[in-house]
This record gives C-alpha cells, structure tokens and sequence, in this order.
C-alpha cells in the first residue's frame, strides 16, 4: 500500500523520537504473509515444472562449437577493411577444391573420424554405461582437437614468394588475398548427447538415406562420416537433395563425380517442393515429391532391399550357416503403396522424443499378458522373429533438407522445419506405410578439415552464432560478385568529388587518375546497409554488422543461387559463367522479386536472432526457450503454402 507524504513524515519523526529515547518504541507487529494468487488455468506448478524440464531438455541437446579466438576476429576485421576483392572473378573458384579440404597436415596420421559408442552390456548399470561414453567422448575430443589445431597450424604458416598457393590454402581460390589472410577455424559437433541421437539412428535403422546438397555434396560427406557409415551393418543411399537450385546441368555433373568416387553406393536426386500460382499472380511452394524422383527413390530402396535377403558369400559356402541364417529385414514389403501413400495415413509418430505417453488400463494388462507370454517362451528354445517392418533412417549435416523431404514423402508438413540449422533436436521415427517407418535424425556438423567460411556458405552453421562476420563476407565475395547482386552502389560515390581548384603549366598538369572503384567486405556491408537504411542507434554510422548478417542469411538460405562444379570439370564450360564466381545467373525480375521477399520481412535481421562478435558462443534465444514438445507435435498439419525457399533452404 502506497503512503501519503505525511503519513511518511510522521512515520520518521517518530522513528527519532525512538532514537532520542523520548518515545518508547512501538510494539513489534507479526510480519503479514504474502498473498499469493490461484494459478491461471494452465500455469499450474506442475505445468511449469513440465515447461522447465521441456527447456532444460532443449539447452541439453544445443549442438556445441568451439569459441573463436579475439585476435582473429580483429585481424580478420582489420583486413576485411583493407583487402580488396578480386575482380573479375577468376574461372578456377567454380572448382570445388575437395582435396585441399578433406585431410590433414599427416595424410596417414590425420584422418578425422566420428566418434564410436563403446561396447555395452545388458548387465552394465545407466551410470556405468553413461560414464563409459562420456570417458570415450572425452578422448575423442582430445585427439580430435589435437588434430586440428596441427592443421591450423600448418595453413596459418607464412607462404613463402613462388610456392603455390593452391596447396597452401584449403578453400578460397589461389589469390594474392590468401596470403595475407589467415587461415579460420573449423567447427564440429562438441555435444555428446548430440552424438548419441546418430548412434541411436544407426543402430535402429535397416537402410540410410544419407542426404547430400546437390551443390557441393563432398562437403556433406567427409571421409570421417564415410568411414564411419561403412562401418554400420545398415546399407548406405546417397540423396542428391535441392537439385532445383544447382540446376540439372550441375546435378548431373556431381552424380558421375560421387558414382566414380563411392562405386557401390546407389545415387538419387531428388526435389522436395512444386511451385503454384499465389496471390498477386506471384509463384509460391509447397512440400511436394514429384513422381519421377519419388519413383527413383523408391526403387534404389527396392533394390538394396532385395540385396539385403540375399545370404553373403561367407554364409553361402558354409551349408550350416546357410540353414540358420535369415535376412535382417522384412521380406515382404508393398512397394507399390509404398510408392502412393501420402496425406493423413502417413506420417503417425512411433517412436522418440514425439512419441504419446502414457497408457490405459487396457493397454496395461494387455501389455503385462504379453510380457507373461513372452516369459513363458523364452523357457523353450528362442526361435528368430522376422522384424514387423522396414526401418529406414535419414542422416546427414544441418542445411541438406531432412525435414523437407520428410514432408515432401508424407504430402503433408508432419515434421518441423526452420530456417536455422539445427532445428531438430530428437531423433523421431514417423511410419511412411505399414511396411516402411522412417527415421529423422538431427544434423550434426561432421568432423572435417573444412574452414569455417566453407560451412558458412553452405549453411551448416547457424548465422546467428557466426562472429567472423566480415572474415566470411570476405571469403564469399571472393566467390560471388556481391555488389553486383545486390545492385550496391561504392560508399565514395555518397560523397561529391572535390574539386581541384589548382593551375598548372602546359605539360604539367598530373595524368588522371584510375576511377575504376575497388570493392573490400566493409564496404559492401557498408552499402548494403546505406541501401536498407541500417544505422547503429547512437553514432547513426551504417549498421556493418547487420548488413553483414543479411547477406550470410540470403547466401545460406538460397535467396542469391549458388553452385560449385565437380574438380576436374572443363574450364570451358565454367567460363561461360561470365566472371560471375559461383553465382548461378537467374531471370533478372526473379532474382529481384526474390530478394524483395527478404526485404519484406521473409527471412531477414527481424526474423531470426543476430548475435553480435562478442556472443560468438552463446546460444540464441530462439533455441534457449525451444522444448522438444515444440519440436515434435503428433498433430496432423494441413499443407501450408509458403515461399520457395520456406520449403527447401535451412530445415535441419
């Protein structure tokens, strides 16, 4: 209760009088309990326990990276300053420099690989077991680490005049930019339980669907995820996924590239969106699996389905093996439902994180009939059971559209997708048909001696947490002419040319001087920031890093079209990019319309959260507050219309 100024003034004259000892003090009055209120509807206790625990769960799952070094970030930034860009874009840049990106400074000592779950028992504790993979994850991160930090090491040692740059730097092209740059960091999934999300994943499943962007797809699958998948008993497909974007040209390219480099792994491309007539007469995407590439998709599965009911040769020259062995998988499956099923008979969650808890006492004592059925067999001889259906699991790094095609094969958006890599945080398993259930695994960001502006440009990492802003921006205006697609205007042309007001004698006056203007990363974040009005709130200075962040976004999330060609690809036919790097040439009022999408809000600073250079590591608040209820919803979506890239940019 709010007092009066003289109740205040009476209140503290007699508190001197106390003091004075001319009033003998008040009696003390029981201190008043706080009134508490009822809870609204929904905000009981227990409720809010569940929202903490749903939270914690969340944070428990946030994909960890390491934190980049301040001195980097301010030696890149000064340089960003400086460096001026190469221009015209050199022919070699659309060469994907897979080998100068994949290995280490010791080609036979290393070899990064994905950490292995250590052997268990049914007779181990969860303790016991927990702190097993916790002292093998350690080690792991230890060598891994070390390994790192060598070929860091190695790419950041001076390059000497005469050697090739080519051998010396691991991703830009070979430049005089490079050797004054230094060479970034690579990031990897640092989360154990991250981990144990792909080691559940590949454990369950019978097939893998490992899904690789059509636009650079070695760098979806490192040799340390290869040797890794080689060594699962599940058989591996590889899926070519946003073929719309690198274009059918290039997607072909790429598929005999991966078919003579991965000889016994069946290739797919596929697409995961059709394109409808909008409001405004504007085009617009919805998740959608062509029939072609549905066909193509279904029949590789088909295909290492039937391989895998053949007995293997070992198995085969010995009569006895042969008598006791059984296929690891269904044998009958409705290959030609499987190829029609689509909307709401498709897509009901069985099993992970979405999963319905709880039972009635029907299912109670049906359940407790069974197990008393099962105890009473396993008495006799164990006879092998056929698995009740196909398990097919989908893998791979964040930005390659899991959850996309997810929704493309079920017709209907049963799967959560976001535009921020790493949205899905628990693997789920959805049936696709009685015969077939799927497997969505989170992304993982795989170990690979890729540097850090590599990951970016193929969105792996999410924007939000990237603190090299300008160091990227550098990097990628070294593949893509950014002025030009932005239609950017030089900062010097803001200001009026002075005026030489001096005289010269005949013969005497200085030859002009070269006008031809010369790009840097600042200052193209500088127009691009004069160009959106951005300004910082104090000095009113063009707001670099937002515009810095903007562009990140619209080369991650597809909105500027980009494509690497396969090594050894003829120069010939690179050339016909016109000095335009990697950049994928569009019809002019499409790629403007695209980018004014952006502009309008689509996916732009407003949307998603900005991390400034000193938050580098911090999680952002979109994932802080995501709770896995949020993540996996067991309710049936309507089939949402949304933009083009909406559907197929970052959903993992």
């Amino acid at each position: 209760m709010r007092r009066s100024g003289k109740q205040r003034k009476a209140e503290l004259q007699l508190k001197r009088a106390v003091k004075r000892g001319d009033v003998a003090p008040p009696e003390a009055q029981p201190r008043r309990k706080n009134f508490r209120r009822p809870p609204k509807l929904g905000h009981s206790l227990d409720a809010r326990l569940l929202a903490d625990d749903a939270s914690r769960a969340a944070r428990k799952l946030q994909s960890q990276f390491v934190k980049i070094d301040p001195v980097f970030l301010e030696t890149t930034k000064h340089l960003a300053a400086t460096l001026p860009l190469t221009r015209p874009i050199s022919a070699d840049v659309c060469l994907l420099g897979v080998d100068h990106a994949q290995f280490g400074t010791d080609p036979v000592n290393d070899q990064l690989n994905v950490p292995r779950r250590p052997k268990w028992k049914y007779t181990m504790s969860k303790d016991d077991v927990d702190a097993n993979e916790q002292g093998c994850f350690r080690r792991w991160m230890t060598q891994t680490d070390a390994m790192v930090e060598r070929w860091h090491n190695q790419n950041n040692q001076p390059v000497a005049s005469g050697t090739d740059l080519a051998s010396a730097g691991p991703s830009i092209p070979d430049t005089t930019v490079q050797e004054r740059m230094p060479c970034p960091p690579t990031h990897f999934e640092r989360n154990l339980e991250v981990w144990r999300q792909l080691w559940r994943v590949t454990e369950i499943s019978q097939i893998l669907l490992c899904l690789l962007d059509s636009r650079c797809p070695p760098l979806h699958f490192p040799p340390s995820l290869e040797s890794y998948l080689a060594s699962r008993r599940a058989k591996v497909i590889l899926v070519l996924t946003k073929v719309d974007i690198a274009g059918p040209e290039r997607a072909e390219a790429w598929t005999a590239y991966l078919r003579k480099r991965h000889p016994g792994l069946p290739i797919v491309q596929v697409e995961a969106y059709q394109q409808k007539v909008g409001e405004q007469g504007r085009p617009v995407y919805e998740s959608h699996l062509p029939l072609p590439f549905r066909e193509r998709l279904v029949s590789a599965m088909r295909q290492v389905h039937e391989e895998m009911l053949i007995p293997p040769e070992r198995v085969r020259s010995d009569e006895a093996k042969l008598k006791r062995w059984n296929p690891p998988v269904k044998r009958e499956i409705d290959w030609n439902g499987l190829l029609h099923a689509h909307g709401k008979k498709v897509g009901s969650v069985v099993g992970g994180a979405a999963m319905p808890k709880g039972k009635g006492k029907e299912d109670a004592a049906d359940d407790a009939q069974e197990l008393e059925q099962e105890a009473s067999d396993s008495e006799g001889q164990l006879e092998w059971q056929e698995p009740e259906f196909l398990t097919v699991g989908l893998i791979g790094q964040p930005n390659v559209g899991k959850s996309s095609l997810l929704n493309a094969l079920f017709g209907i958006h049963k799967v959560r997708a976001s535009r921020t890599p790493g949205k899905t945080k628990h693997f789920q398993t959805l049936f696709w048909s009685p015969d077939v259930r799927l497997v969505d695994c989170p992304g993982l960001v795989m170990p690979a001696f890729t540097p850090m502006d590599t990951q970016v440009l193929c969105g792996i990492l999410p924007i939000s947490r990237v603190s090299a802003i300008p160091f990227c921006i550098h990097r990628i205006g070294q593949l893509l002419p950014l002025e030009t697609i932005l239609d950017l205007a030089h900062p010097s042309t803001n200001s009026a040319p002075v005026e030489d007001k001096r005289t010269w004698r005949d013969g005497k006056q200085p030859s002009a001087k070269d006008n031809k203007m010369h790009w840097t990363a600042t200052e193209i974040m500088t127009a691009y920031a004069n160009k959106k009005g951005w300004v910082t709130a104090k000095a009113g200075r063009p707001d670099i890093h937002r515009a810095g962040n903007a562009i990140l976004r619209l080369v991650a999330e597809g909105r500027i079209a980009w494509a690497f060609w396969p090594p050894g690809t003829d120069l010939a036919t690179v050339r016909s990019s016109g000095g335009n790097g990697i950049w994928l040439v569009r019809n002019a009022d499409q790629h403007a319309q695209e980018l004014d999408e952006d502009a309008e809000g689509g996916s732009g600073y407003e949307t998603d959260e900005v991390e400034s250079p000193d938050e580098g590591s911090e999680d952002s608040d979109e994932d802080k507050h995501a709770t896995d209820e949020e993540e996996h919803q067991d309710a049936d979506f309507k089939s949402v219309t949304v933009s083009r890239f909406g559907v197929l940019a970052i959903d993992d």
